[in-house]
């Protein structure tokens, strides 16, 4: 069968053999598990899971590739193909009661940091994902603070997962082959808010302001984003006044935060 790709929509069918079985192995033991694939295109990973999981809904927004698929699977009932866009599904309109899931997918290099945002918005319904992106996002995604590559995508994301780098693909693992490398990340679900002692809404502003630009020290950025000198002064004497936010760890930035938020309340948590 022909593959045709649709350039709008960012689509490299994988067509590496050895890779599909990789990844599709990555969670584990699917037996009992509802696996939601994002991006399914010709069914290349899909053909496994169909076999291997107890629930599959399969999520992919060409009408083309849905009707194809839908009808391929169409004898087996264990397969639900929805024709949507994955930003605008509900995870909790297909989890059943008490159930998490799990979730795969090649995520199209344009939307990756609103996928996983999205991820994120359901990660009490998700036990773990295994996801493919750019291989450069997925350093950034996967980076430990102190280095360059570690960000607000970084940050973000270990707050709601455990990263594990899983492996790499070449170019040619794909048709069409596209410019980049491309990475398989596993996401473990375990959102450290708690942990932590922040609220999720307030502490996500916050990481923002850090962030906000790289090349300025926190302390700056925060000045810039409206904390006043007087809030500034609680600065906690475990954290380098000069630190830049890629230099800190969640621990510091949520001593941080709290310290702030002690002093000046919520003044601050509306952007």
């Amino acid at each position: 069968m022909s593959q045709i790709r649709k350039p709008k929509l960012g689509q490299n069918f994988l067509v590496d053999d050895d890779a599909r079985h990789r990844i599709a192995g990555s969670l584990g033991d699917l037996s009992t598990r509802t696996i939601v694939e994002i991006g399914p295109g010709h069914g290349a990973i899909t053909e496994i899971l169909a076999t291997r999981c107890r629930r599959l809904i399969a999520l992919e927004l060409d009408r083309s590739l849905a009707a194809e698929l839908t009808f391929r699977f169409r004898e087996n009932p264990n397969v639900q193909v929805i024709e949507t866009d994955v930003l605008k599904f509900d995870f909790a309109s297909i989890a059943e009661e008490g159930e998490t899931l799990d979730v795969i997918g090649n995520l199209p290099y344009y939307i990756t940091s609103d996928i996983l945002l999205h991820l994120f918005a359901a990660a009490p319904l998700l036990r773990r994902a295994a996801l493919m992106m750019q291989r450069e996002v997925a350093d950034r995604v996967s980076a430990h603070p102190g280095v360059r590559d570690y960000g607000l995508l970084s940050a973000s994301t270990q707050m709601y997962a455990q990263v594990d780098n899983l492996f790499t693909l070449p170019p040619a693992a794909f048709n069409p082959p596209p410019d980049v490398f491309s990475t398989v990340l596993r996401l473990s679900f375990a959102p450290r808010f708690t942990e932590l002692g922040v609220d999720p809404i307030g502490f996500d502003r916050f990481l923002r302001k850090c962030f906000a630009q790289k090349r300025k020290t926190l302390h700056n950025n925060l000045r810039v984003a409206g904390y006043s000198p007087e809030a500034l002064a609680q600065w906690p004497a475990t954290i380098p006044p000069q630190a830049r936010a890629e230099q800190l760890s969640l621990e510091q930035m949520s001593t941080l935060y709290g310290a702030l938020l002690a002093f000046c309340g919520d003044e601050n948590a509306v952007d």
